[in-house]
């Protein structure tokens, strides 16, 4: 129905020399729209285009360690979790989430 359920932007900076290698993505499906597959296929298109892309080695992501779903789906899709940022969203006074940082070489 022409409407827009999902989107991926990727963010390369080939203006840093020691950084053209790499990118970041970012990626966004509409709550109705979960579990069908839409990541996966936006995920998909992106890592075709970046291996056919020769500037590209390495993509990267960050997610929140409580998205286990997206987690889960970045692992299917051969992503490797390389580190975290420990308590780097504050959800309320006691809560907080690690952002986790994930990649894949291309």
């Amino acid at each position: 129905d022409e409407k827009v359920i999902g989107w991926i932007a990727f963010d390369h900076s080939s203006n840093r020399k020691r950084t053209s290698h790499t990118g970041s993505f970012e990626l966004m499906v509409h709550n109705s729209y979960r579990g069908l597959g839409v990541g996966e296929k936006l995920l998909t298109a992106l890592l075709h285009w970046a291996e056919k892309n020769p500037s590209i080695e390495k993509v990267s992501l960050a997610v929140f360690s409580t998205n286990q779903k997206a987690i889960s789906l970045y692992k299917k899709m051969g992503f490797i979790e390389e580190g975290r940022k420990i308590k780097e969203f504050k959800i309320n006074d006691h809560e907080y989430w690690d952002d986790v940082l994930m990649y894949k070489l291309v």
